[in-house]
């Protein structure tokens, strides 16, 4: 249950945040007031779902195997979206302020909010979805008490991040717009990071080489990328900060009776938005971090072992794999590429030989315990028999060939799934 919160939730939350912020530094007027383009970033929530929905279906059922080649356009429009977007959020106050006398400006603006929506939505939520896939482990019946709390870690994970967004947003009236403004520009500029920092992560696979300062930049964003997410909400401390001082500020008498009652109103509105908000930040920082480490402390991979690699053949000897338990191996790929695959001895004699890597996890990895493979990162156990067959958590297939008391593999095989390691 666990396992599935602190995966939802990182993968939801920037999008939450986003899509929240935008609304309120965008949003302007009611009724005929209201700009038809303001309806353009809804679309682009739904466009972006749609798509996730449709790309994670590719992905579980082996339709598209190289995500890269579809995630880097992607992320390469993404990260023009989110430059164009924050520019449009510092200029927010002009675009709204009497819109109708430059609406083509407005409508531009929603243009560009619904595309850098879309696009980030897409990219986001695949990873999220194809959690569904490991809530039944094989074998098991669909209807579990595992299953059931799999599940409801996982809708946990999505309402928390919904919730979090949703109690920021109770501070859109109090706060002011100067804040809410700040606080926007920077949801969107960390996510314009995010962007950046995978497309590198996906060049540096072979499109390019980075060294230096540079490369120490990418590894240590990549290592903490919770430290973005983290940051993301605490940006919102800014309106919290605001709300406070605009309560405390608002005189608790008025004119007269009625506007008395409204200034009190307004200060306890104020104080308990940015309390709860506060609250909100606390919590998301607790789950990204003790929950992380809490799912985290007791998994850990074995070590490679050492095997035979001479003229483009890996060998491995049928005696170092025989005993039935997972045997882990590393790679080097021709792009510089770490990789890892995996051998094991399924009943009958015949051997499951994969990518330590899945469609639906990524490179977290498999582990044995208590007789079973299982994901490190869904946690879910993977049934032997499919072990070499696409699908699922199964590990990627690899290709190899079995006789004479050894287990060859093509290193040009793995060196064609290397940006499963990506």
């Amino acid at each position: 249950m666990l396992n599935q919160f602190v995966s939802a939730m990182p993968g939801t939350l920037p999008v939450a945040l986003l899509v929240m912020s935008l609304g309120v530094t965008l949003d302007i007027g009611e009724g005929r007031d209201k700009p038809a383009s303001a309806a353009w970033r809804r679309w682009g929530l739904i466009i972006g779902l749609l798509a996730a929905i449709i790309f994670a279906a590719a992905r579980a059922t082996s339709i598209i195997n190289q995500r890269s080649a579809v995630n880097f356009p992607v992320l390469l429009a993404a990260v023009i979206m989110d430059i164009a977007t924050v520019a449009i959020v510092i200029n927010s106050r002009r675009l709204t302020t009497h819109w109708q006398q430059h609406a083509g400006l407005l409508h531009a603006a929603n243009a560009v909010a619904a595309l850098c929506i879309a696009l980030s939505v897409f990219y986001a939520l695949p990873d999220v979805i194809l959690q569904l896939t490991a809530f039944v482990e094989p074998g098991e019946s669909p209807f579990t008490s595992d299953m059931l709390l799999r599940a409801l870690g996982f809708l946990l994970g999505i309402g928390a991040s919904i919730i979090v967004a949703a109690i920021c947003r109770t501070m859109r009236s109090t706060a002011g717009q100067p804040a809410f403004t700040f606080a926007t520009a920077v949801v969107v500029a960390l996510t314009a990071i995010q962007h950046l920092t995978a497309i590198l992560q996906i060049a540096q696979g072979g499109m390019v080489m980075l060294h230096g300062t540079v490369f120490r930049m990418l590894v240590w964003l990549i290592n903490h990328a919770s430290w973005l997410i983290q940051a993301q909400a605490w940006v919102f401390a800014v309106p919290a900060i605001a709300s406070i001082v605009a309560g405390m500020r608002m005189p608790s008498h008025g004119v007269d009776a009625a506007q008395s009652r409204k200034h009190r109103a307004f200060r306890r509105h104020a104080i308990a938005a940015a309390v709860w908000s506060l609250i909100a930040m606390i919590g998301v920082s607790f789950a990204l971090t003790v929950g992380v480490a809490a799912t985290r402390q007791t998994v850990t991979l074995s070590p490679p072992e050492q095997y035979s690699l001479k003229n483009g053949v890996a060998t491995i000897t049928v005696a170092q794999v025989a005993d039935g338990h997972l045997h882990r191996f590393q790679y080097k790929a021709k792009d510089g590429t770490v990789m890892r695959f995996i051998i094991i001895k399924k009943n009958g004699g015949a051997y499951g030989v994969g990518l330590d890597a899945c469609e639906n996890c990524g490179d977290a990895g498999y582990y044995e315990k208590d007789g079973k493979i299982i994901c490190k990162k869904c946690d879910v156990a993977i049934n032997l028999a499919t072990i070499g067959f696409k699908g699922g958590c199964n590990p990627v297939p690899l290709p190899y060939q079995a006789g004479g008391g050894k287990i060859t593999i093509q290193t040009a095989d793995l060196d064609a799934l290397s940006s499963h390691f990506q």
